[in-house]
């Protein structure tokens, strides 16, 4: 296996995983940014982690945006689904977000705007579809995928990425993920094929075409280009976003123009971001806090979630005692750091110096070399 790309490794160094359980169900989550911005919450596919949107993460929230990822947690139907991440959004005192869905996670971003329309202010959908039915007709055994093997889940899982030779980017991208699946259970592997077979539809959404965009490859994807089309012909009004190549994981592969396409997007629905928050933020603590910016009573449409009466987690220690307190797994800081920021700065300045000096030394080489073929010998 590849070694991990270096700025993942640094942002695993600065940026904590939170854990939290919910319901018995445990939640994998990065939040960064500051806590006074509306939240972009990234929601990945069936191959995909929280850390698959790592350089989301880095790049929007040192421009002042609040950049949530999340892992799907085991729910076995679209139903528990809509209903978990209410609960989870409540715990977080998170009203109103702004879903960015790949793949798998379009179809659940869109899934929830239908069923809690009131909180969903804005969709950027990527290789999304509309409908499960095609998946369900290719896997005939779905009903026993809860007792298949966890080596053939994944088998089957990496069989829809593309064999065969791919731009740099692409198969860099393509090695992340296959480690990432390498990471995930049975239960995670199993759960999200039942909700990608599983057969249901979107119907109508209470969202204006003016408040989605629609990010779609030109090249290969793993989501037929018939179900991409039926997202283009259900949202005409929906801003386009197409990326020439990408393959199925652009987050990755074409970073740089995804997070350009996030920025105006956010910037298109009303999201103003805060970059002078970052080190305000920073330097008190971390931003731990996380007040409503929507709803100051803490509390989404069902409620509290610290309901006494709620089951308690069967998860690591300190977790069963049913508080719903993050487990931090990563440094005490909730965002970016101050020294972050100053190593950053350092860190391009040294870049700079570096490029100049090699562009210096090979306009001198080339002048040498041009004076070396005018002499006659």
């Amino acid at each position: 296996m590849s070694p991990a790309p270096g700025d993942y490794v640094y942002f695993k160094s600065q940026v904590p995983l939170h854990k939290i359980f919910i319901e018995n169900k445990q939640w994998r989550y990065y939040d960064f940014g500051p806590k006074t911005v509306p939240p972009l919450i990234c929601i990945p596919g069936i191959a995909g982690t929280t850390d698959v949107y790592y350089k989301q993460i880095m790049s929007l929230s040192m421009k002042g945006y609040r950049v949530i990822s999340v892992d799907v947690p085991h729910v076995w139907s679209h139903h528990e689904w809509a209903h978990a991440f209410e609960k989870f959004l409540d715990t977080l005192s998170i009203y109103h977000v702004h879903l960015y869905g790949t793949s798998l996670g379009g179809f659940l971003a869109l899934v929830f705007a239908q069923h809690r329309p009131r909180r969903v202010k804005s969709l950027v959908l990527s290789n999304a579809f509309l409908e499960t039915h095609k998946f369900a007709a290719s896997m005939p055994w779905s009903s026993v995928v809860n007792w298949t093997p966890s080596f053939l889940l994944k088998r089957y899982i990496l069989s829809g990425i593309r064999d065969g030779p791919h731009e740099p980017f692409i198969a860099d991208s393509v090695d992340f993920v296959v480690a990432q699946v390498e990471t995930l259970t049975r239960e995670d592997l199993s759960s999200r094929l039942k909700l990608n077979v599983n057969v249901a539809s979107v119907g109508p959404l209470l969202l204006s075409d003016s408040f989605i965009t629609i990010m779609d490859t030109n090249d290969y994807c793993a989501i037929p280009q018939q179900l991409k089309d039926q997202v283009s012909e259900r949202f005409p009004g929906a801003s386009q976003a197409i990326l020439k190549t990408g393959g199925d994981f652009p987050f990755l592969s074409r970073s740089d123009e995804v997070n350009l396409y996030l920025q105006l997007h956010l910037r298109r629905v009303g999201v103003e971001a805060q970059p002078d928050k970052v080190q305000d933020s920073l330097e008190d603590g971390g931003g731990d806090d996380t007040s409503n910016y929507d709803n100051p009573s803490g509390h989404g449409e069902s409620g509290a979630t610290d309901d006494p009466q709620q089951p308690e987690p069967m998860g690591p220690s300190g977790a069963s005692n049913g508080n719903l307190q993050p487990e931090y797994t990563g440094p005490s800081d909730h965002s970016l750091n101050a020294s972050f920021l100053r190593r950053e700065t350092g860190s391009m300045k040294v870049l700079d110096s570096l490029i100049h000096y090699r562009a210096s030394f090979i306009y001198r080489h080339i002048v040498a070399v041009q004076h070396c073929k005018s002499i006659k010998i």
